[in-house]
């Protein structure tokens, strides 16, 4: 998992304080709801129909035991007790007191957690498959990229104020787990002469107008790669729709100029933004990260035979099911359904999330994922277990 080093600490840290200010000029109305609601956007908070909703980042849906109890911690003290995993593997607290939310905010911050960039017309959480460095089927470890994306768009000055929220998705299995097609900018990572290139779909969504994303970039090299990201969105950024809300998705523009057309505009930016060069990624600092996302200590094992305990029809028919196939032999995936028969599909109370941490601690490297089915997922289980 990537762990913050002092800079991203201290860049979260400063933010808490300075929403801890603006909360208690709200508070004591010196600051309109008008006035602070791009300031509350910023960090994760919405207004609902009764009462403050707080969403909090997950990137690529990674998480430790330690940040899960947190959250649960978190649910008990500010909350009704529950959590609620959306479908782009993040968080939702539906009623927390604004008092509070600044509490909340720096409690999050110990265990490397926050609320930035979950909400407002900004590059939100970039999102990725949950099977992610444990999949039989993939050919590069999603989250690597991810990161590196998630790095380059915090914070981005340049894309601060999209004309509406842009969501990116990074696969790298032939079988597509993170619904690239369905997002603004989607990445599939191939493997071409012995090296990551990456086909970069623009222009999918869901909504009231719903399309599928279009081709627009291919076997774009790992140097390239922000440089690609950075033509797509200042195509996005200077002819996206300002005047309608309903119509300022990137998907509208794509369809309304065609794909050929975005595809010609891009590429032209992206010609000039190499000639600068100021955004070739180098080798060096994707090494960096990919270090962050090493193999956890497997151990040598062979695949079990599980007929025996087959004969369980329950137990037959949940492995079927909740268990995928693992790149390493004697370790499985295993999914924990959040679909209670009539209950809400992504919610989870602070006991369930407790015993979840207790069980990835003790069965899956201390490491949980959340998945774009609104379910956690177990990355690293040993068969026997």
């Amino acid at each position: 998992m990537y762990r913050y080093d002092e800079f991203d600490q201290k860049v979260v840290d400063e933010r808490v304080a300075e929403f801890r200010g603006q909360v208690a000029r709200r508070l004591s109305g010196e600051l309109t709801e008008e006035e602070f609601k791009p300031l509350r956007l910023m960090n994760g908070l919405y207004l609902q129909l009764h009462a403050y909703m707080l969403r909090v980042a997950i990137p690529y849906g990674t998480l430790s035991s330690r940040q899960l109890r947190m959250l649960a911690s978190i649910a008990r003290k500010y909350d009704k007790g529950y959590g609620h995993f959306t479908t782009r593997q993040n968080l939702q607290y539906n009623w927390p007191k604004l008092a509070d939310v600044p509490d909340i905010l720096a409690d999050l911050a110990t265990v490397e957690m926050h609320a930035i960039q979950t909400s407002g017309n900004c590059i939100r959480n970039v999102t990725s498959d949950h099977f992610a460095g444990a999949s039989a089927d993939e050919v590069d470890d999603p989250r690597i990229w991810s990161e590196i994306i998630r790095q380059w768009s915090t914070f981005h000055p340049e894309f601060s104020y999209l004309p509406r929220k842009f969501k990116i998705a990074v696969t790298a299995a032939p079988k597509d787990r993170a619904a690239i097609k369905v997002h603004d900018i989607g990445i599939v990572i191939r493997r071409e002469n012995g090296a990551s290139v990456f086909d970069i779909y623009v222009g999918g969504g869901q909504g009231r107008t719903p399309f599928v994303a279009h081709l627009i970039g291919e076997s774009i090299q790992a140097p390239d790669l922000l440089a690609y990201l950075e033509a797509t969105m200042r195509v996005y950024n200077e002819h996206g729709r300002r005047d309608n809300i309903y119509k300022a998705r990137i998907k509208i523009l794509v369809h309304q100029i065609g794909a050929d057309e975005m595809r010609r505009q891009v590429a032209a930016e992206f010609a000039e933004i190499k000639t600068q060069g100021a955004l070739a990624l180098p080798q060096v600092e994707i090494d960096r990260i990919k270090a962050y996302f090493a193999p956890p200590a497997f151990e040598t094992l062979r695949d079990e035979d599980l007929s025996a305990q087959r004969k369980n029809k329950a137990f037959a028919a949940w492995h079927d099911i909740n268990v995928a196939k693992h790149k390493v032999p004697g370790y499985a995936i295993v999914t924990i359904s959040l679909k209670p028969i009539g209950g809400i599909p992504g919610d989870a109370s602070a006991d369930q999330m407790d015993l979840v941490a207790d069980l990835a601690e003790r069965l899956s490297f201390d490491e949980i994922r959340v998945s774009h089915e609104q379910n956690l997922v177990l990355a690293h289980v040993r068969q026997r277990d």
